[in-house]
């Protein structure tokens, strides 16, 4: 029965051809914007995670401040200094803290022959490397043995690398930071980050913390880094962190004030109401061109219906039923649709592979290698969610003409001229 309905539905359609391709421009049309606009979407919430998560997949920054209560006999207002002490209490107590580490951060002139630039010079441990998602394109990043032996070794942001040297291999040659002769062992891959701190990673530079201390006073560290276990641990981390900084400085460890902290927690409402808020309006903006199309489906469907008014008026003489009219002419606007549908996803995918890349991120952070660029891909997901639309949009245009016709007078359908 549901393949003689289509067979018909199909010889329907072939009845009228030219009539029924230009129903189905308005469909292709659609369901190609459909595509393209969550393709674009989907890139687009890719890159901005991406660009956040480059900060540190689950980072965490600590900074000093000042205390608001009074405990232990403290008053308040006393300020808070991180020292060592802490990081060695922050590893022992807070056991949702995977890695923690100290950075002093100093605004020093870093030269190479007559290259000069002033930057944020940075006293780090080597864990800060892998907290902070810092990738070496050349060389290394700084060692436990560097961070031991107190070695002069500076590993060096791409944009810092290019200002020195402009071009020319980077390892291996001396900087002098301040006046002191460090030796470079490494240059960080380009980092497209939409947060960071101090100043953008691209233009620092990073030193082991202990030879930090060769240039200035490093008993007292700008901020304490950390990452939880795992991101659902990061709320209960912080007040782990908090409550054993103030176990040592002797202040309460509900003071929200003493410790600021800054982590992805923060970053997950911008990333979302960005991104969904994005997406929302592209699939609107698509379904709605989709529904134009439909609303194209459906007047032909209406006008198809009081074309062979007497053609249903014999079916319903002949015994067929109201639900056999209706599933008629829903089968032949969904069939509209699908054909249309199978048009516009693949020219959708031959115009992704056409447009390719669309710039985004890239221009502002002057990065070539397409990281920052939107990517046009019409997945599967893709596909399978223009698809339910589709469906839908197909049964909608089809249902009235549908209806209509199901509710046609038998008799007076047979003496319609």
């Amino acid at each position: 029965m549901f393949l003689e309905i289509l067979r018909q539905s199909w010889d329907a359609l072939r009845r009228q051809p030219f009539r029924s391709f230009l129903t189905m421009l308005g469909i292709v049309w659609g369901i190609v914007a459909v595509s393209v606009l969550i393709a674009y979407g989907n890139s687009f919430r890719d890159i901005l995670v991406t660009a956040f998560n480059a900060f540190g997949r689950s980072a965490v920054i600590c900074w000093p401040g000042q205390t608001g209560e009074q405990a232990g006999g403290e008053r308040a207002g006393k300020r808070v200094h991180f020292e060592k002490e802490d990081l060695e209490v922050i590893r022992e107590e807070a056991t949702l803290v995977k890695d923690a580490c100290l950075e002093t951060v100093r605004w020093l002139s870093i030269t190479h022959g007559d290259s000069l630039v002033n930057t944020a010079i940075r006293g780090i441990f080597p864990k800060y490397g892998e907290i902070r998602n810092e990738v070496p394109s050349q060389g290394r990043w700084i060692s436990p043995e560097d961070f031991l032996e107190r070695r002069r070794v500076v590993f060096l942001g791409s944009q810092l690398t290019q200002k020195l040297f402009r071009g020319r291999p980077p390892v291996g040659e001396i900087v002098q930071i301040n006046g002191v002769r460090f030796t470079v062992i490494g240059v960080m891959d380009r980092k497209i980050q939409m947060s960071n701190y101090f100043t953008s990673d691209d233009d620092s530079a990073f030193i082991p913390y202990t030879a930090a201390g060769d240039l200035w006073n490093n008993r007292y560290a700008s901020v304490i880094v950390f990452a939880p276990l795992a991101p659902q641990f990061e709320s209960k981390a912080k007040d782990q962190v908090l409550a054993a900084v103030a176990k040592r400085q002797r202040f309460s460890p509900t003071d929200r004030r003493a410790i600021q902290m800054f982590g992805r927690e923060e970053f997950r409402p911008i990333i979302d109401g960005i991104t969904i808020g994005l997406q929302v309006l592209l699939m609107f903006i698509g379904a709605l061109t989709l529904g134009i199309g439909g609303v194209g489906v459906m007047n032909i469907m209406l006008v198809s219906v009081d074309e062979r008014i007497r053609e249903i008026g014999l079916r319903r003489a002949l015994g067929a039923r109201r639900c056999h009219i209706k599933a008629q002419f829903l089968s032949e606007a969904l069939a509209l649709t699908l054909f249309g549908g199978v048009i516009g996803i693949v020219l959708a995918h031959l115009l992704a592979v056409a447009v390719g890349t669309l710039p985004l991120l890239g221009p502002l952070y002057e990065d070539t290698s397409g990281k920052g660029d939107i990517h046009l891909s019409i997945s599967l997901g893709t596909v399978a969610l223009s698809t339910a639309v589709l469906v839908v949009v197909g049964m909608l245009s089809g249902l009235v003409p549908a209806i209509r016709a199901s509710n046609l007078d038998p008799a007076q359908a047979l003496r319609y001229e």
